[in-house]
Protein backbone atom coordinates (compact mmCIF):
# COMPACT_ATOMS: atom_id res chain seq x y z
CA UNK A 1 0.00 0.00 0.00
CA UNK A 2 1.41 3.40 -0.65
CA UNK A 3 2.63 5.32 2.32
CA UNK A 4 -0.54 7.58 2.58
CA UNK A 5 -2.34 4.99 3.70
CA UNK A 6 -0.12 3.80 6.91
CA UNK A 7 0.09 7.70 7.45
CA UNK A 8 -3.59 8.39 7.16
CA UNK A 9 -3.66 5.32 10.28
CA UNK A 10 -0.56 7.80 12.00
CA UNK A 11 -2.95 10.75 11.91
CA UNK A 12 -5.87 9.05 12.92
CA UNK A 13 -4.53 7.69 15.89
CA UNK A 14 -2.91 10.65 17.16
CA UNK A 15 -5.52 12.67 16.37
CA UNK A 16 -7.64 10.54 18.64
CA UNK A 17 -4.81 9.13 20.95
CA UNK A 18 -2.13 11.13 21.07
CA UNK A 19 1.44 10.24 20.16
CA UNK A 20 2.63 8.56 22.88
CA UNK A 21 -0.21 6.26 22.00
CA UNK A 22 1.10 6.04 18.34
CA UNK A 23 4.61 5.50 19.41
CA UNK A 24 3.30 2.00 21.48
CA UNK A 25 1.08 1.00 18.62
CA UNK A 26 4.60 1.35 15.97
CA UNK A 27 6.28 -0.85 18.58
CA UNK A 28 3.95 -3.33 18.92
CA UNK A 29 3.74 -3.98 15.13
CA UNK A 30 7.27 -4.20 14.84
CA UNK A 31 7.14 -1.25 12.60
CA UNK A 32 10.27 1.11 12.39
CA UNK A 33 9.38 3.43 9.77
CA UNK A 34 10.14 6.81 11.17
CA UNK A 35 7.83 9.10 8.37
CA UNK A 36 5.67 7.29 5.92
CA UNK A 37 6.22 8.74 2.47
CA UNK A 38 2.82 9.38 1.02
CA UNK A 39 4.14 8.27 -2.44
CA UNK A 40 6.28 5.69 -1.62
CA UNK A 41 4.90 1.87 -1.42
CA UNK A 42 5.26 0.04 1.40
CA UNK A 43 4.34 -3.78 2.30
CA UNK A 44 0.46 -4.35 2.59
CA UNK A 45 2.06 -6.73 6.23
CA UNK A 46 2.74 -2.93 7.38
CA UNK A 47 -0.77 -1.77 7.39
CA UNK A 48 -2.10 -4.90 8.89
CA UNK A 49 0.17 -4.78 11.83
CA UNK A 50 -0.36 -1.51 12.28
CA UNK A 51 -4.06 -2.06 12.39
CA UNK A 52 -3.72 -5.35 14.60
CA UNK A 53 -1.24 -3.70 17.20
CA UNK A 54 -3.60 -0.71 17.51
CA UNK A 55 -6.65 -3.32 18.17
CA UNK A 56 -4.46 -4.55 20.82
CA UNK A 57 -3.19 -1.29 22.24
CA UNK A 58 -6.81 0.70 22.28
CA UNK A 59 -8.61 -2.76 23.45
CA UNK A 60 -11.04 -2.35 20.27
CA UNK A 61 -11.88 -4.89 17.93
CA UNK A 62 -10.04 -4.91 14.73
CA UNK A 63 -13.13 -3.97 13.09
CA UNK A 64 -14.26 -1.08 14.50
CA UNK A 65 -10.52 0.31 13.96
CA UNK A 66 -10.91 -0.33 10.14
CA UNK A 67 -14.37 1.26 10.39
CA UNK A 68 -12.93 4.21 12.01
CA UNK A 69 -10.50 4.11 9.64
CA UNK A 70 -12.95 4.19 6.88
CA UNK A 71 -14.66 6.98 8.08
CA UNK A 72 -10.89 8.92 8.96
CA UNK A 73 -9.91 8.24 5.08
CA UNK A 74 -13.17 10.35 3.88
CA UNK A 75 -13.46 12.92 6.15
CA UNK A 76 -9.50 13.76 6.52
CA UNK A 77 -6.98 11.96 4.32
CA UNK A 78 -9.56 12.16 0.65
CA UNK A 79 -10.12 15.31 1.05
CA UNK A 80 -6.50 16.62 1.83
CA UNK A 81 -5.00 14.43 -0.60
CA UNK A 82 -7.56 14.10 -3.68
CA UNK A 83 -9.87 17.25 -2.75
CA UNK A 84 -10.65 17.82 -6.19
CA UNK A 85 -11.45 14.77 -7.37
CA UNK A 86 -14.10 14.01 -4.19
CA UNK A 87 -15.64 17.19 -5.29
CA UNK A 88 -15.88 16.03 -8.95
CA UNK A 89 -17.47 12.31 -8.08
CA UNK A 90 -20.47 14.20 -7.12
CA UNK A 91 -22.71 16.73 -5.56
CA UNK A 92 -24.16 13.85 -2.93
CA UNK A 93 -24.06 10.80 -1.86
CA UNK A 94 -25.64 8.73 -4.44
CA UNK A 95 -24.24 10.86 -7.05
CA UNK A 96 -20.68 9.49 -5.65
CA UNK A 97 -21.73 6.41 -5.40
CA UNK A 98 -22.91 5.91 -8.95
CA UNK A 99 -19.61 7.51 -9.78
CA UNK A 100 -17.42 5.49 -7.35
CA UNK A 101 -16.67 3.03 -9.75
CA UNK A 102 -14.80 5.20 -11.98
CA UNK A 103 -13.26 7.26 -9.03
CA UNK A 104 -10.01 4.91 -8.45
CA UNK A 105 -9.30 5.23 -12.27
CA UNK A 106 -8.70 8.99 -11.93
CA UNK A 107 -6.29 8.04 -8.33
CA UNK A 108 -4.67 5.55 -10.32
CA UNK A 109 -3.51 8.83 -12.47
CA UNK A 110 -1.97 10.27 -9.57
CA UNK A 111 -0.58 6.76 -8.10
CA UNK A 112 0.75 4.97 -10.82
CA UNK A 113 1.25 1.79 -9.25
CA UNK A 114 -1.95 1.89 -7.09
CA UNK A 115 -3.16 -1.68 -6.55
CA UNK A 116 -6.71 -0.24 -5.84
CA UNK A 117 -9.83 -1.94 -4.91
CA UNK A 118 -12.38 -2.03 -7.53
CA UNK A 119 -16.14 -1.05 -6.96
CA UNK A 120 -19.26 -1.99 -9.25
CA UNK A 121 -23.03 -0.48 -8.34
CA UNK A 122 -25.93 -2.91 -9.08
CA UNK A 123 -29.94 -2.18 -8.08
CA UNK A 124 -30.28 1.16 -7.89
CA UNK A 125 -32.91 2.72 -6.07
CA UNK A 126 -33.71 6.12 -5.23
CA UNK A 127 -32.98 5.40 -1.80
CA UNK A 128 -30.52 2.06 -1.95
CA UNK A 129 -28.10 0.23 -4.28
CA UNK A 130 -25.76 -2.42 -3.90
CA UNK A 131 -21.96 -2.07 -3.87
CA UNK A 132 -20.08 -4.92 -4.83
CA UNK A 133 -16.13 -4.41 -3.53
CA UNK A 134 -13.52 -6.54 -5.21
CA UNK A 135 -10.01 -6.38 -3.90
CA UNK A 136 -7.16 -8.97 -3.71
CA UNK A 137 -6.60 -7.84 0.35
CA UNK A 138 -8.38 -9.80 2.51
CA UNK A 139 -10.37 -8.62 5.39
CA UNK A 140 -11.14 -5.30 4.55
CA UNK A 141 -14.89 -4.87 4.55
CA UNK A 142 -15.16 -3.09 7.54
CA UNK A 143 -13.20 -0.37 6.24
CA UNK A 144 -15.61 -0.03 3.32
CA UNK A 145 -18.64 0.44 5.84
CA UNK A 146 -16.53 3.12 7.42
CA UNK A 147 -16.16 4.85 3.84
CA UNK A 148 -19.85 3.96 3.23
CA UNK A 149 -20.36 6.49 6.76
CA UNK A 150 -17.72 8.75 5.91
CA UNK A 151 -19.40 9.56 2.67
CA UNK A 152 -22.65 9.70 4.01
CA UNK A 153 -21.25 11.98 7.25
CA UNK A 154 -19.62 14.38 4.28
CA UNK A 155 -22.93 14.56 2.23
CA UNK A 156 -24.96 15.20 5.54
CA UNK A 157 -26.78 12.12 4.50
CA UNK A 158 -27.69 9.19 7.08
CA UNK A 159 -26.55 6.07 5.69
CA UNK A 160 -26.81 2.10 6.68
CA UNK A 161 -24.32 -0.02 5.70
CA UNK A 162 -24.69 -4.07 5.78
CA UNK A 163 -22.35 -6.58 4.46
CA UNK A 164 -25.11 -9.37 2.44
CA UNK A 165 -22.09 -11.22 1.07
CA UNK A 166 -19.34 -11.50 2.06
CA UNK A 167 -15.56 -12.87 0.45
CA UNK A 168 -14.97 -14.59 3.74
CA UNK A 169 -17.45 -16.88 4.04
CA UNK A 170 -16.61 -18.11 0.17
CA UNK A 171 -18.65 -15.08 -2.02
CA UNK A 172 -16.57 -14.35 -4.59
CA UNK A 173 -16.46 -10.46 -3.80
CA UNK A 174 -18.18 -8.25 -1.18
CA UNK A 175 -21.61 -6.73 -1.36
CA UNK A 176 -23.38 -4.16 0.32
CA UNK A 177 -26.43 -2.85 0.80
CA UNK A 178 -26.28 0.55 0.84
CA UNK A 179 -29.80 2.31 2.03
CA UNK A 180 -29.72 6.55 2.67
CA UNK A 181 -32.33 9.08 3.82
CA UNK A 182 -32.63 12.39 2.10
CA UNK A 183 -30.03 14.87 3.22
CA UNK A 184 -31.24 17.60 5.12
CA UNK A 185 -31.94 20.98 3.30
CA UNK A 186 -28.64 23.17 3.71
Amino acid sequence: MYGMVNKAVEEMVVLHHGEAVWEQIKTKAGVDVEVFMSNESYSDDITYNLVGAASEVLKVPAEQILIGFGEHWVLHTAQEGYGGLMSAAGKSLPEFLQNLPDFHSRVSMIFPHLQPPRFRCTDYTDRSLKLHYYSHRPGLAPFVVGLMQGLGKMFRTPVTVRLVEAKASGADHDVFEVTWQAAPAP
